[in-house]
C-alpha cells in the first residue's frame, strides 16, 4: 500500500526541525543563537558564562523567542568552542543553513538541574538575582537585579532609593541564595550618585 501525501513512517525523520514544546519554568537562559555556521545546520551560540560543563552531546536545550513562556526542545549532537564567547553547536533535527537561520535570535535555556554542582560557598550568578544586598554593618543596600559578566563580574543593584548602582562582585563577602541575602563590602562613595 502506498503512502498518502504528507505522511511519514516511524523510521523517517520529521522535516520539522523543532522538537516538542516545553515550558521555560525551572530553566535558565544561558545564551542566544547569533547565527548559522556553515551549510549543514550548525548554529553559533553566544553563551553567558562557562559552557564546557553542561554543553555536551545528549543534553536537552530549549530555544525560545525572547519573552516567550515556552520553547522547542532540541538535543545537542555536538558542540565545540567557536569565536570568543561563542560555541558551534549541532542540534538534532536542524539539518541545513535555512533551519539554523530560522533559529537566529532565539534564547537558549537549560534545566537548572543540568548545571554541575559547585564547591561549598560558590554560587551561580542567577542564584544571587533577587537577593537583598546588605553592607557588612547590616544596612540595606538594595536588591540584586542582574549580573554583568564582564570578566570581573558586576552586580546590578536597585537601591533603596530606587536608583541603579553597580557593585563589583569581588566585594561580596557572603551569599545565601536560599535566604535571599548577600553581604558586600561597600567602600565609602561607591553608592553616591552626585
Amino acid at each position: 500500500m502506498g503512502r498518502t501525501s504528507g505522511s511519514t513512517s516511524s523510521i523517517e525523520p520529521s522535516k520539522d526541525p523543532a522538537g516538542a514544546l516545553a515550558s521555560l519554568e525551572g530553566r535558565l537562559c544561558v545564551g542566544r543563537v547569533v547565527g548559522a555556521h556553515g551549510l549543514r545546520g550548525q548554529l553559533r551560540l553566544r553563551i553567558d558564562g562557562d559552557a564546557e560543563a553542561w554543553l555536551v552531546p545528549g543534553v536537552a536545550v530549549v530555544l525560545a523567542a525572547e519573552g516567550a513562556k515556552a520553547g522547542r526542545v532540541f538535543e545537542v549532537k555536538a558542540a565545540a568552542p567557536g569565536r570568543r564567547h561563542e560555541w558551534r553547536v549541532t542540534l538534532a533535527g536542524v539539518e541545513d543553513r535555512d533551519g539554523s537561520e530560522a533559529l537566529r535570535g532565539r534564547e537558549v535555556f537549560i534545566e537548572v538541574s543540568a548545571l554541575p554542582p559547585l564547591e561549598d560557598g560558590a554560587f551561580y550568578g542567577y542564584q544571587i538575582v533577587g537577593c537583598q544586598l546588605e553592607d557588612e554593618a547590616g544596612n540595606a543596600v538594595g536588591r540584586v537585579t542582574g549580573v554583568w559578566e564582564t570578566g570581573a563580574d558586576v552586580l546590578v543593584i536597585e537601591g533603596e532609593d530606587g536608583r541603579e548602582h553597580l557593585v563589583p562582585a569581588a566585594l561580596l563577602r557572603d551569599v545565601d541564595p536560599e535566604a535571599g541575602r548577600a553581604v558586600a563590602e561597600i567602600p565609602a562613595g561607591l553608592l553616591e550618585t552626585d
